[in-house]
């Protein structure tokens, strides 16, 4: 027990002087723990380290995933939907079948099937592994697209392995294989929703921030084992879950609440991830024990899983090429209905009629001018944050692999022809692309997009905060101070006042989902100042 325990300690230990450290040395903490983990692991100082990979997959990923969602603004996803699904569901079962043609041909009585399923694990981004990315001067949009693929994409691949699985015992069927993915997504997108908000209605009626958190870790478990146990995905059950209580939380739960949630969960999900790394490299010795068991040549395998690599970075750059040429058509479009869209706002603006054939209702005319408003908030965000060569490099380059490959290609039956080979091979590829990709993605980024100031940005920036500043003067300025109100109480409404004209502003993606933020934490933290003052005229 006692051993069990000082490894624990030591690993957090690790953790927090990686994530102190491996920034002064310009290196990814990520990497850091890959590498501290493979040396512990090739050191004659631990046993052959076994980790469960149900552990990985249910224990530590849909808190992960969860908590990128809950941090993922809604506005901003809900934009770039499309391309993160294309990258999430077509990108997956494209680069699987391609490895999975591969594989059969490179290893010898593996089969096109097994090789497929060697593909689907080996294809999705890891959620954890893309954090490297996040501390860069990367463009807002392509994090979003890198975020949101890697929210998602997990769940794709998971499907798609257990259905070849499957089909290695029965015959293939296409649209059953179709039929079983749209009912996981399916299923999943609901049981998330329901939790989504249940979570809220529960935690809005607890008035402590401490319980409210601890209620807050139960979320991601409770939406992925119930989406789990009706044969549904569990990951996007949690990330469904994680998306609403991210959009919704700011109008549900009082400040101090959504204070300790973040403070929180910021320490949880530091320490899941070191643990992921650790885990990963750890697992280096048990791995190479099964291959020297089988009699396999660990260079061929290796050699083997740099090809498989450099397919994965080809068939991705093959399918991130034609979806910027289409995002880039997308905002042509937007921009030559611009004008059109813009008179109809200032005739709702003014309200002159606009071609309805029936009187609307003010439902109506309130539903369609949010539309327009939000419409031409997409157009501008599409024309401002454009999508070219550089970032869509960048896209291609930062798509790594990680713990996660490790961990589903340990879910592998036994029965799985050359099983320790095809571990070897997953854990070969996901290493060599934190190394090779996460070592260099920050050089890349840099060199792509060098830290100058652009005038013109600067200059929509000050204007966006200036006009940020305004939005909060009206609201404070048309918020009314009903007799026998205290200084505290009329502070407070106007307060509120103000958190509602930036989540209003927010869900019509007005402005910038960073900008938003910083107002939002500002207005957050003035209020919780002035609740600890003391009582109602405090």
């Amino acid at each position: 027990m006692l051993e069990v325990i000082t490894v624990a300690v030591l690993a957090l230990v690790i953790i927090a002087a990686a994530a102190v450290l491996a920034p002064r040395l310009g290196v990814a903490a990520p990497l850091v723990l890959v590498l501290v983990g493979i040396a512990t692991a090739l050191a004659p100082v631990l046993e052959d380290v076994v980790i469960n990979p149900e552990w990985v997959l249910e224990g530590l990923l849909p808190p992960l995933l969860y908590a990128s969602a809950v941090s993922m603004p809604a506005m901003n996803f809900r934009r770039e939907f499309r391309a993160i699904s294309g990258l999430s569901v077509l990108l997956v079962v494209a680069t699987a079948l391609v490895l999975g043609g591969l594989f059969a041909w490179l290893v010898p009585d593996l089969g096109f099937v097994w090789g497929v399923a060697l593909g689907a694990i080996i294809s999705p981004t890891d959620a954890v592994a893309t954090s490297i990315i996040k501390g860069t001067g990367l463009p807002r949009r392509v994090v979003v697209l890198l975020d949101g693929e890697s929210l998602l994409n997990d769940a794709t691949a998971l499907v798609l392995l257990r259905t070849t699985v499957v089909a290695t015992a029965a015959a293939f069927s296409f649209w059953g294989a179709l039929g079983t993915f749209a009912y996981a997504i399916a299923v999943a997108v609901v049981v998330g929703a329901l939790v989504g908000w249940g979570n809220l209605a529960v935690r809005r009626r607890v008035g402590d921030a401490t319980v409210n958190t601890i209620l807050s870790f139960t979320v991601p478990f409770v939406a992925a084992v119930p989406a789990e146990a009706l044969g549904s995905s569990g990951l996007v059950a949690a990330v469904v879950a994680g998306l609403i209580t991210g959009f919704r939380a700011p109008r549900v739960l009082p400040p101090q609440h959504r204070v300790s949630d973040a403070q929180n969960w910021a320490s949880v999900e530091l320490v899941l991830e070191g643990v992921v790394f650790l885990a990963m490299g750890l697992q280096l010795s048990t791995i190479l024990t099964e291959v020297h068991r089988e009699h396999t040549g660990l260079g061929a395998a290796i050699g083997i899983a740099a090809i498989a690599l450099a397919v994965t970075l080809l068939v991705r750059t093959a399918y991130v090429t034609p979806l910027l040429w289409a995002l880039r058509r997308r905002a042509s479009r937007g921009e030559a209905i611009q004008p059109r869209i813009a008179a109809v706002n200032e005739r709702l603006e003014a309200g002159q009629p606009v071609g309805w054939r029936r009187q609307p209702s003010p439902r109506d005319l309130q539903r369609l001018a949010t539309r327009v408003r939000r419409g031409l908030a997409d157009i501008d965000y599409l024309l401002r944050q454009p999508l070219g060569v550089r970032e869509g490099s960048v896209v291609v380059w930062a798509g790594m692999r990680g713990a996660i490959t490790v961990a589903a290609a340990q879910t592998l039956p036994e029965n799985t022809p050359h099983r320790p080979l095809l571990v070897f091979i997953a854990f070969a590829v996901a290493t060599m692309s934190l190394l090779v990709q996460g070592g260099t993605v920050g050089p890349l980024v840099k060199r792509l997009f060098p830290d100058r100031v652009d005038e013109d940005e600067a200059r929509e920036q000050q204007e966006e905060r200036e006009q940020i500043l305004a939005l909060l003067r009206d609201a404070a300025h048309d918020t009314p101070r009903p007799p026998g109100t205290s200084n505290k109480q009329h502070y407070i409404a106007v307060l509120n006042a103000q958190r509602d004209a930036l989540l209003d502003a927010r869900d019509d993606g007005v402005y910038d989902a960073d900008a938003l933020s910083a107002a939002l934490r500002n207005i957050d933290a003035a209020q919780i100042t002035l609740e600890l003052r003391g009582g109602a005229n405090g």
